[in-house]
């Protein structure tokens, strides 16, 4: 997850296949985030805002796409697009149930103790 580069690497959600950015946000305390692949204004992505869903900013780098904090220091017309972090509304796929472990039969005829 975290590259070489810092940025962000495109990716499918496994649950709805849905296209993503994973990137690992920040220096010390760094945030595994996945977010939405598609840009929009950030006027429409602070609309979508959530107390658990962040937006973020993207910066277009030559080599791949960047996702940066949205600090105090933001500013309110920031000209590039924003994305929002992932909310997949698939259901989780049901486990398979585990194969059940039983106790291997014992090795002399029922009835017979072993010593």
């Amino acid at each position: 997850m975290n590259r070489a580069d810092g940025g962000a690497r495109r990716a499918r959600c496994p649950r709805c296949d849905r296209p993503v950015l994973r990137q690992l946000v920040g220096r010390r305390a760094a945030l595994d985030v996945t977010a939405d692949a598609a840009p929009m204004p950030a006027a429409a992505a602070q609309t979508l805002r959530e107390p658990n869903r962040l937006t973020w900013c993207l910066r277009e780098r030559s080599c791949s796409p960047d996702l940066r904090w949205l600090g105090p220091g933001h500013p309110a017309d920031c000209p590039h697009p924003h994305v929002i972090d992932h909310q997949c509304t698939t259901p989780a796929a049901a486990r398979p149930a585990a194969p059940r472990r039983t106790r291997k039969p014992p090795p002399v005829p029922a009835g017979q103790l072993t010593l």
